[in-house]
């Protein structure tokens, strides 16, 4: 059916099918273009973005179906990130859940909902490995660790297209940014990637080959460069990797407009040349940039693109667009009553509070400060994001109206907690200079008993073009927590933010600090399950907090350098800092205590084919229920290039009652050895090698293996 339908088409008609425009109901990006109802009509556009709602969505597929002369009906994309009507946490609090499970489920809710209005396709997940926290974007992924990172990539890609993509609430997934978007050099977005080879490979190529394992069925090209050349006009990662090694069969499309840029690039002369580049290279659709659209049919009549490699590419997608069931019925994604039933449900908001609480990592709470008591309190809540809505649902929040969401105040007036007073003062706006509301907060703060201030970024300022060269708390916030840290008053920081930030002093001083990231429509309940001890909190970071932003990059699973960290001066350390960050990878707090005993391993020696069965005991020692996650990492000694002094091969997230204890078994096979060796073939090495198991990368217990050949 595709073979001859693509026989009957015109070469603007094939050009059409790989070109991409935005509607005009969102704004995404730095460009918009007028006439792209007309480019429907006339058959030169195959797909649109950022148009969503049953009503709207039939309106433009009709135009492609019924008013052209083949009848293909359009692909209709969106960035459901996190969300779509129901917005979740941002990715980046999602991976701090270390839940899986949740995981999966918020991105089904999203595709159950974008797929009710309309869209068949979403640009998620981003699965860029971020050890940057300057970098904006660092908000949208899984965080600094590859394996980590690809497993979120797995759970989110299952939960956006399920089982069956001919179902009519599952999406396309699209793994994004291919590749190593997430290396920009000094953390600014869209800047310069200077990487090796063997770094690509074994650390930021993982999730993406994995994601085609999983049948991920698009892929979008990064921003930045490889090697000199950009993604979008990189053979290298287009062709060579992606499909003659990895196989990929589905489509790749351009992020936004990124076929123009690699002009500014210097890599090509002029837009017909990017366009050269682009096709050759394997980009299939063209977002936004109507280079193909403009150029395509040209270079095809002058020789400069054999027509074979457009009806390749034009095939790719409509075999997309046939596997969603377009062919058999155009308008079966849009459906008014499962619009009006399926998107925003009840259902959907509990989801949405249940994986927030969640993804809350305590990171401080001296003399067990919360859970707040029960008995009467007041409590002076304090802060720019204390009674906010807008900032809640961070950035990418799609179709989320911030609206409905349930402010920190609201959250904790509703708990059902009547015996607390809550006083509210707002203290400061989020990036201000003027301190006019400060003595109105003191004063409310005097009148307490406890503090609690909610502290961080505006949503806007992480998430696409929204680097930063500090990472302190934005404005005059800081100044506001040390003039009420001066009442002496028991204090809790609730950090609202899309990145780590550097919070020595809060540390230093407060009582009790929550990340609580941006949660969603319903962070205002689920901080107060944690605050008020309803949800006992679990979450651990997915990436590092640096004490300062001259630490940056720092990362767990750093290599060994010819001069480790000694008390001789020539070594390598920092004069002014520790090396060491203010809270390391996979570190968080909860209301009870896990004790680590009893590592053993069933045998010293590792032989191929064959397994090692590690096992650990692990005892809640306190007195409430909860969560602990049980994180594995292993440290190859000697190799044939240097291996990093951990990485992070397992975790398991285990519940148990208070006082109670369970084993806890991991595998560890040859294949979790492997690595990219000096040649760049995969393998692993026999060697001596390390096995730590614990609740962060530094609080460990460790024992030594070999592998034997």
């Amino acid at each position: 059916m595709i073979d001859s339908l693509i026989n009957e088409m015109t070469l603007e008609e094939k050009v059409g099918q790989l070109t991409l425009f935005t509607s005009d109901i969102d704004i995404t990006g730095p460009s918009m273009r007028e006439g792209y109802k007309e480019d429907i009509q006339a058959g030169r556009v195959g797909a649109i973005f950022n148009a969503y709602g049953a009503a709207f969505t039939r309106q433009l597929q009709q135009l492609a179906v019924e008013e052209t002369r083949l009848g293909i009906p359009l692909l209709l994309g969106y960035d459901v990130i996190h969300g779509f009507k129901t917005i979740f946490p941002i990715p980046l609090a999602e991976a701090a859940s270390w839940d899986l499970a949740a995981m999966e489920k918020s991105a089904r809710i999203a595709a159950t909902e974008a797929s009710a209005e309309g869209l068949h396709w979403t640009y998620a997940p981003m699965i860029d490995v971020a050890r940057d926290p300057r970098w904006g974007r660092i908000a949208e992924g899984a965080g600094e660790d590859t394996y980590l990172g690809t497993q979120v990539a797995l759970a989110r890609i299952k939960g956006f297209q399920g089982d069956d993509l001919s179902a009519v609430n599952t999406i396309l997934a699209c793994a994004k940014h291919y590749a190593a978007y997430g290396a920009s050099q000094a953390g600014r977005d869209y800047n310069t990637v200077d990487i090796s080879e063997l770094e690509l490979r074994d650390t930021y190529l993982p999730p993406f080959k994995a994601a085609v394992n999983a049948s991920v069925a698009t892929f979008m090209t990064s921003f930045n460069e490889i090697f000199g050349v950009p993604a979008s006009g990189s053979e290298f990662l287009l062709s060579d990797i992606l499909r003659d090694e990895w196989n990929f069969e589905g489509f790749v499309v351009s992020d936004y407009t990124s076929i123009n840029e690699m002009v500014a690039h210097g890599v090509v002369a002029d837009l017909k040349d990017a366009g050269q580049m682009a096709i050759t290279a394997g980009v299939d659709m063209d977002m936004q940039g109507a280079v193909y659209y403009e150029y395509l049919p040209d270079l095809v009549k002058e020789g400069k693109v054999d027509v074979a490699t457009v009806n390749q590419s034009v095939r790719r997608i409509l075999e997309a667009k046939y596997r969603l069931g377009l062919f058999d019925n155009p308008y079966r994604y849009i459906d008014q009553q499962r619009e009006q039933n399926e998107v925003m449900t009840n259902e959907h908001l509990e989801a949405a509070r249940d994986i927030a609480r969640k993804s809350i990592v305590l990171l401080k709470n001296e003399n067990d400060i919360l859970p707040l008591k029960n008995e009467g309190q007041t409590i002076a809540l304090i802060g720019p994001l204390a009674d906010d809505k807008k900032e809640l649902i961070g950035s990418w929040s799609a179709a989320g109206d911030w609206e409905k969401s349930v402010s920190l105040l609201e959250g904790l007036q509703q708990s059902g907690r009547n015996q607390h007073e809550i006083l509210y003062a707002k203290g400061t706006n989020i990036n201000d200079d003027s301190t006019q509301y400060f003595q109105e907060a003191i004063k409310t703060a005097e009148r307490a008993d406890v503090v609690i201030l909610a502290l961080g970024e505006a949503a806007l300022m992480s998430g696409e073009a929204a680097s930063r060269s500090t990472i302190d708390l934005p404005g005059n916030q800081l100044d506001l927590a040390k003039e009420i840290h001066k009442l002496g008053k028991p204090t809790i920081v609730v950090l609202m933010n899309g990145r780590p930030l550097t919070i020595s002093w809060l540390d230093e001083n407060v009582d009790s600090i929550l990340e609580t990231w941006f949660l969603g429509h319903q962070a205002g309940p689920a901080i107060a399950d944690v605050i008020f001890g309803d949800y006992n909190p679990s979450g651990k970071l997915p990436v590092t907090f640096p004490r300062n932003v001259g630490q940056i990059p720092l990362y767990y699973n750093q290599k060994m350098t010819g001069r480790p960290l000694a008390e001789n001066k020539y070594t390598s350390k920092y004069l002014d800092v520790p090396n060491t960050p203010l809270y390391p990878f996979g570190y968080g707090l909860s209301y009870t205590d896990f004790t680590y005993s009893d590592l053993r391993l069933s045998s010293k020696v590792l032989l191929q084919q064959d397994s090692i069965k590690l096992s650990i005991k692990l005892q809640n020692s306190g007195n409430l229920a909860g969560h602990e996650v049980v994180q594995l990492y292993i440290r190859d000694l000697v190799g044939n290039v240097t291996r990093p002094v951990k990485e992070l091969k397992a975790f398991k997230k285990i519940y148990l009652e208070a006082g109670q204890t369970q084993e806890v078994t991991f595998y560890i096979k040859q294949e979790d050895l492997a690595f990219y060796q000096r040649d760049l073939s995969y393998d692993a090495e026999a060697g001596q090698f390390k096995v730590f198991i614990g609740g962060n990368s530094i609080d460990l217990l460790e024992e030594n293996f070999a592998l034997n050949y």
